[in-house]
């Protein structure tokens, strides 16, 4: 087996150009960003929509718990989305109840 990586993943929210927030998970938001804005390795859904503005970043853990995270923000209407960029306690919050409970 290979090593595993023990870096903890943080979920992050990237504001598009036309005003849309893109939900995603990174070991290194930084270098995610990067191949978010051209080289290929970034999400469809962000191509031509830059640049991109990282307005929210979290780390949660490990990979399983970042995914289901993920996915939870990813659900959530774009109001409360944008409470969640506004207030990062919010994430906290919404844990509280979802995720720990699966």
């Amino acid at each position: 087996m290979g090593a595993r990586n023990t870096q903890p993943y943080s979920l992050y929210l990237v504001r598009c150009r036309d005003g849309t927030l893109y939900t995603g998970i990174a070991t290194d938001v930084q270098r995610r960003i990067s191949e978010h804005g051209g080289n290929g390795r970034g999400a469809k859904y962000l191509r031509g929509r830059g640049p991109l503005e990282l307005v929210f970043e979290c780390a949660v853990g490990d990979r399983s718990l970042a995914s289901r995270v993920e996915r939870l923000v990813k659900q959530l209407p774009r109001l409360q989305k944008e409470r969640l960029v506004a207030d990062p306690e919010q994430l906290a919050r919404l844990l509280a109840g979802s995720v720990r409970s699966q």
